[in-house]
């Protein structure tokens, strides 16, 4: 099926070759006698509706974009193989939130949300294809393909896929992301569509990490283990996977004249319907890690997840004052298992199901260099009270620098999984009615290209919820009643001396409140140093050198693979090790290659770094990969 699908977008990028170039948005148009379209022209549109154009250009944020997320994961530190989680080297909150999510966050790194699909624009059909290697035995793909049928009809289509065994035992990854949709406008641009269908399947293979002797084996650098396949691990009869399906559709209407230049009014609707199942199954039960099970054999834990938002807009944008919009909608959702679990003392629940009415609005304007926003959400609802409210306001002073500041705060439910949650072993069986928890956080964001981008963020959280051992060992939920307070001040350069170019990325973060529940590292850094040239006639232009990753020792959260959760531990300090990779980056027409010496320092001092308790880092490795762009 996965292949199937790739070659199938690959075969419509063919039967489009040919195809007579299409206009631009705003009756902009090329040429028909172009042979190739401007590459500012190839639009690609958020679903906030800001506005990009492809970027085929070869520079050292690629490097770091050119990852199994496909995207920069400076705060994300990976496990052994692609495909598995991340340990999240700093928190990253969504102060949108209102409304609970999922659960199973260590599997969600790699699944795509509503706002992580992008739409599109084209003068003619495109195609790019990411191919890079893994560390053992199978490939990571991602091909897509857009084409614009007509001035007003976009469609897309792409598939991301990968299969990697890993030099651990029992670690093999297998996963795959559809994604399909389109955009319309109509002629006279006063109907606009557009919409999406994604299903996506992660699976991963558990094995509990590394046993006790075979830790000591890893972290004794012992030279008969350097063949990481010998080392024993906990398990190897366990996986876990999580499904997705969603159906996302976008529509707005001008109700008045959209050539009126000074005022405007627009009627707008959302549907969002999104299906979840994290299912995490084991051949026979392992007591001893995880305690008693109802089950000894033939483990199997489903958790489904339903949730249908409505949402409708009222919106009015006068040139002058800026645009005000109200909204309101309603969200069905229904989370939980097929029975009731029956305990000694104790009866656990199994569905958590509902609505929730919310209201909604925003308002954002534009003062010269001057811009102001505001924008809020309340949830009508007593099981799923909810709300939130960021207030921003920012100056360009040019086009290459700006400043912006503001205050968010919300509320919301903690994630079902916390709430509710079913499993064969019996210490993974809980409902609790815990408090909303309660965020408040202080930013500000100054981005120069002469000095730098900085950000910088003061926050607290009263009644933190996670996830952490109890008095006998099991992992649960937990609320702190005490406030977590921290701040975080990340700042990003570029330096160009001609043929030479740096790049530094560094983040100093402390908890101040709360350090016994939310563990960080004071310091996270990145740096690069690299030689760039053209080369053969100005045919290949490349960047080649090093980059060094670091981050402070720090009590690291500990991985869970039953309930693909993150847990605090304060038992371990971890980290404090560099990586140095060396990379040689190369463009091609519109072509870029990636070759990469990964954690090139293992080569002189045998590796045996950690990314969580009994999970190792990953060894010394040699990468290649590329992304290609076709313009037909």
């Amino acid at each position: 099926m996965k292949k199937s699908l790739i070659y199938f977008c690959l075969l419509i990028s063919i039967f489009a070759f040919g195809q007579a170039p299409q206009g631009k948005p705003g009756n902009t148009k090329v040429s028909d006698s172009a042979k190739k379209a401007p590459i500012d022209l190839y639009k690609i549109i958020s679903i906030e509706n800001d506005t990009t154009h492809l970027d085929t250009t070869l520079t050292i944020e690629k490097d770091y974009k050119f990852n199994y997320l496909r995207k920069d994961n400076f705060a994300l530190l990976p496990f052994s193989n692609t495909g598995q989680t991340y340990n999240a080297l700093s928190l990253e909150k969504d102060y949108d939130q209102t409304f609970s999510g999922f659960g199973a966050r260590a599997r969600h790194y790699n699944f795509l949300e509503a706002e992580d699909i992008n739409y599109y624009f084209v003068p003619t059909p495109l195609t790019e294809l990411y191919f890079k290697t893994v560390p053992e035995q199978g490939q990571q793909l991602d091909a897509f393909f857009t084409v614009n049928t007509s001035e007003n009809l976009n469609m897309f289509i792409g598939y991301k896929g990968l299969r990697a065994l890993g030099k651990y035992q029992h670690i093999l990854t297998s996963t795959g992301n559809l994604r399909l949709g389109f955009s319309y406008q109509s002629d006279n641009d006063r109907y606009r569509i557009k919409a999406h269908f994604v299903a996506q399947d992660l699976l991963n293979e558990e094995n509990g990490g590394l046993t006790t002797q075979s830790l000591q084996q890893y972290l004794d650098r012992e030279e008969e283990f350097s063949d990481r396949s010998v080392l024993d691990v906990n398990y190897e009869n366990a996986e876990n996977v999580l499904y997705g399906k969603r159906f996302f559709a976008e529509q707005s209407v001008n109700i008045n004249n959209p050539a009126d230049s000074t005022n405007n009014f627009l009627f707008g609707h959302r549907i969002n319907y999104s299906w979840k199942k994290y299912v995490f199954k084991q051949d026979a039960a392992v007591n001893s890690l995880y305690g008693n099970s109802f089950e000894s054999s033939d483990l199997r834990d489903v958790t489904k997840y339903a949730n249908l938002e409505n949402e409708v807009s009222l919106s009015f944008k006068n040139k002058y004052a800026g645009k005000i919009e109200a909204l309101a909608g309603i969200t069905n959702y229904d989370y939980g298992y097929n029975s009731v679990v029956i305990k000694e003392n104790d009866t656990v629940g199994n569905r958590l199901r509902g609505s929730v009415m919310h209201l909604g609005g925003g308002y954002s304007a534009q003062f010269g260099g001057f811009n102001l926003e505001a924008k809020g959400k309340l949830n009508l609802s007593e099981e799923f009270p909810g709300n939130f409210l960021d207030v921003s306001a920012g100056y360009d002073f040019d086009e290459q620098n700006r400043i912006r500041f503001g205050f968010s705060q919300n509320s919301t439910r903690p994630n079902f999984n916390f709430l509710l949650y079913q499993s064969d072993y019996l210490n993974y069986n809980w409902q609790n009615d815990f408090d909303n928890v309660s965020s408040q956080r202080l930013y500000a964001q100054f981005d120069s290209k002469k000095i730098a981008a900085i950000s910088a963020i003061l926050a607290q959280i009263q009644n933190y919820t996670y996830f952490a051992q109890d008095d006998s060992l099991n992992v649960r939920p937990f609320q702190s009643g005490n406030a977590v307070r921290f701040y975080k001040i990340k700042a990003e350069r570029g330096f160009d001396f001609g043929r030479f170019g740096m790049h530094h990325t560094i983040m100093y973060q402390d908890v101040v409140e709360g350090f016994d529940v939310l563990n960080l590292p004071k310091l996270v850094t990145r740096n690069s140093i690299y030689y760039k040239d053209y080369w053969f006639d100005k045919a290949l232009y490349l960047q080649t050198g090093f980059t060094l990753n670091y981050f402070s020792k720090y009590q690291m959260n500990a991985y869970d693979p039953v309930l693909a959760e993150f847990y605090v531990q304060n038992d371990q300090e971890l980290g404090g090790y560099p990586v140095v990779d060396y990379f040689f980056n190369a463009k091609v027409d519109q072509a870029r290659i990636f070759f990469k010496l990964q954690h090139l320092n293992a080569l002189l001092k045998q590796n045996n770094n950690l990314v969580a308790p009994n999970y190792p880092y990953t060894d010394f490795l040699i990468r290649f990969g590329l992304v290609w762009n076709f313009f037909f």
